[in-house]
């Protein structure tokens, strides 16, 4: 479940609320992500961190190597966001930045680009637990 709530909000971000902040201009997308970022952080950490355990803990109770891969691919979403987002998250964050220059527009596009790597883990994962489940109910 943590899985397909997880993909679920990534991909809707992804695919509609960026795209509509970004057709705002850059200086309102900023201003609109800054909020959007802080309150979504709590919400996705605690889904890849429950969902992550919840397979661990899966696979420990014999429930197969497949269950621990789905688990590792929703789980790598959490050292992906502090190792590759972080730095550009804390840059589009910096009071410093000109919200209407260049270089902000192209932070807008590369977080974009790096949160689509974890609506890809996050989805990746769903579809394993899926397959999973599905075999189990026959």
């Amino acid at each position: 479940m943590t899985a397909g709530l997880f993909s679920g909000a990534s991909i809707y971000v992804n695919l509609v609320e960026h795209p509509a902040r970004i057709a705002c201009g850059t200086a309102p997308a900023i201003a609109q992500w800054a909020p959007s970022y802080k309150r979504a952080t709590v919400m996705q950490a605690t889904l890849a961190a429950v969902g992550f355990l919840s397979a661990t803990g899966a696979w420990l109770l014999g429930g197969g190597a497949a269950w621990l891969l789905g688990g590792i691919l929703l789980g790598l979403v959490i050292p992906f966001t502090l190792i590759v987002i972080l730095p550009t998250n804390r840059r589009l964050l910096s009071p410093n930045l000109d919200k209407e220059s260049p270089e902000a527009r192209q932070l807008l596009d590369r977080w974009s680009r790096l949160h689509a790597v974890r609506s890809l883990l996050s989805l990746s994962s769903f579809l394993v637990f899926l397959v999973l489940l599905s075999r189990s109910s026959r």
